[in-house]
């Protein structure tokens, strides 16, 4: 395959481009999608390509216009419906929640809600507690939607297109700070299947598991600590669900410690969901409690030096290895 190094951002519009070329069926609906380009320019040109009747415009209603597609999706179409801030989700969940996981299980298998959500996620960008939550745990919780984490330009590619064709609805999150992270990207098409994890890196003495913005802040940590002498291997799922619960355990079973980290609430979290998934699968070969860090419970604050403390970062995943590590 023929690769160049892309943004996060160019990765998403790429996908997108080529799924609305591929299927007509696909468009695309939310506020400020089409000049604008939504207030990241995630989808800057795309209006000049397909036009107005493909990336629509809407209303400031994440209700309305959350169910206008889930209605699109129930009548034929594949709609990519764009939800600006991952805490607009509160708006929309009755949408999400009610109709489109559950029209498949309602209809006795007659209707069916192939429907991508994107939305966005991450602290540190001094966007204050009403857009900065990562809800993730929330869409994760509910039976009928499959939820995706993407941590690198390749994978937000791969995983985007697959999302597209899904027959299901699917929640697609995006960290809001990675829209500039560059990464490499074949030119060739290429799908990246729901449900298998990623080993972002091979070690022997704790595995780090880590979502979305977080595998970075993991792989940060995995360099610092083999400054002195502990190999981490980072395993990003990927997809909170479907789960690919095998991978994680086999990791915990060869390094026997393990730390989870996601920036969503830690309390009630998908760390503790993923946890637990390895403490259940790995007991007898852990050494040391399975660790969970997350997001603070406060609201995200708007003092960027309150922010920061928040959530977890390099230096802070670092001392909880090497406290797990039993290195002084």
């Amino acid at each position: 395959m023929s690769e160049r190094e892309i943004t996060f951002s160019e990765a998403i519009r790429e996908a997108l481009a080529e799924e609305l070329r591929r299927d007509p069926r696909v468009f695309i609906i939310g506020e400020d999608v089409a000049e604008a380009g939504t207030p990241f320019k995630v989808l800057s040109g795309l209006v000049d390509e397909f036009g107005k009747e493909r990336i629509i415009d809407s209303p400031i209603s994440e209700p309305g216009f959350t169910g206008v597609g889930v209605g699109a999706a129930m009548t034929g179409m594949r709609p990519v419906v764009d939800i600006m801030f991952g805490d607009f989700l509160t708006l929309s969940m009755d949408q999400i929640v009610n109709q489109a996981a559950k029209v498949h299980y309602m209809s006795g298998g007659k209707l069916k809600a192939p429907i991508v959500f994107r939305t966005t996620m991450g602290a540190t960008r001094r966007s204050a507690a009403q857009h900065s939550q990562s809800l993730q745990a929330w869409v994760s919780h509910v039976p009928g939607l499959k939820v995706v984490m993407p941590s690198t330009p390749y994978d937000a590619k791969g995983l985007l297109k697959t999302a597209i064709r899904d027959e299901n609805p699917v929640v697609f999150i995006e960290d809001k700070l990675m829209y500039k992270m560059k990464g490499i990207v074949p030119a060739e098409e290429y799908l990246i299947p729901f449900g298998v994890a990623d080993v972002k890196r091979k070690g022997d003495d704790i595995t780090l598991v880590a979502t979305s913005s977080m595998v970075q802040v993991a792989l940060g940590a995995a360099e610092k600590l083999k400054e002195i002498g502990i190999s981490a291997e980072v395993i990003d799922p990927r997809t909170t669900w479907p789960l690919d619960k095998q991978a994680m355990i086999d990791s915990a079973k060869k390094t026997s410690r393990v730390i989870v980290i996601d920036e969503g609430y830690e309390q009630y979290g998908v760390t503790a969901e993923l946890a637990s998934v390895i403490a259940d699968g790995a007991f007898y070969y852990l050494d040391a409690p399975v660790k969970r860090m997350g997001a603070m419970n406060v609201p995200i604050p708007f003092s960027p030096v309150l922010e920061d403390l928040t959530v977890p970062t390099e230096e802070t995943v670092f001392q909880m290895a090497k406290s797990l590590c039993q290195r002084s």
